[in-house]
């Protein structure tokens, strides 16, 4: 047996509602023990269960009571939890855990989360001290790309004269073999682009993550590990180098956010 459950903040009512056979702890992520929670964050479901920290020695999992017997999915619960782990993350460490972590009770928390875990937790947040994520967001334009690679690939010129002004399926072989080529390029383009970013902010961050392209004209899509205190600096970096790509890439920093993806805890 662990050592008796401290919930921090939670009142009579909450800890006897935790005993309902319908009613589970969500498990949002990990935190220092005693860390201030935002007076204006609630947690998902609905309705919306309140937000509370189960300590464990140096450590807190941040929980909220939801219905077990009920669907979560909700781009609102989405929102929930990320908007949570978010808000902490620019105010000291936390380890997100990935969403729809639902534990039997507050004590199953302690006794096969926090207890068994404790010291790789505890060093985790040591690791991730001071950081927080910054994801870089770079769309090409679409016109440019094009021309980029109609200039450096002969056979996409000639494919692209070969299917102008001719109908649809009369081309059909060769709009495939542009598509093909024009794909490809796209992808090699952005990872010497990617690369050549990354070596731009060196210096402003610790770690980086290349992170799958969320749309076909991405450009850059990179996660970075960098001090919430660094944020101006970056800001520059990117404005600066921004110039360079202006007319052929937009780009956008997002942050700052938990460290989803350099420290994702599981339950």
């Amino acid at each position: 047996m662990g050592r008796p459950t401290k919930v921090s903040g939670a009142s009579a009512p909450d800890q006897a509602a935790a005993q309902s056979p319908t009613l589970g702890s969500y498990v949002y992520g990990i935190v220092r023990a005693h860390t201030k929670l935002p007076s204006d964050q609630h947690g998902l479901g609905d309705p919306a269960g309140e937000v509370r920290l189960i300590e464990h020695g140096e450590i807190a999992a941040l929980v909220s009571d939801v219905d077990v017997t009920a669907p979560l999915g909700r781009p609102d619960d989405f929102y929930a939890h990320e908007g949570l782990l978010d808000a902490l993350a620019a105010k000291g460490p936390v380890l997100p855990f990935r969403f729809g972590a639902v534990l039997a009770s507050a004590e199953a928390v302690e006794e096969e989360l926090l207890g068994p875990h404790h010291d790789d937790f505890l060093s985790a947040l040591d690791e991730v001290e001071g950081h927080a994520e910054y994801v870089v967001k770079g769309r090409y334009d679409e016109g440019a790309v094009l021309t980029e690679i109609l200039a450096e690939s002969p056979e996409a010129q000639a494919l692209r004269e070969a299917i102008r002004g001719r109908p649809e399926d009369a081309t059909r072989n060769e709009r495939i073999r542009l598509g093909e080529i024009i794909n490809a390029s796209i992808e090699a383009k952005r990872e010497m682009d990617t690369n050549l970013l990354a070596d731009a902010l060196t210096g402003l961050f610790t770690q980086a993550v290349m992170r799958d392209p969320s749309h076909e004209q991405d450009a850059v899509h990179l996660a970075l590990l960098s001090r919430p205190d660094e944020q101006e600096r970056l800001e520059r970096a990117l404005r600066d180098f921004g110039q360079r790509w202006e007319g052929r890439v937009t780009l956008r920093l997002l942050g700052p956010m938990a460290p989803y993806d350099f420290v994702v805890a599981q339950a």
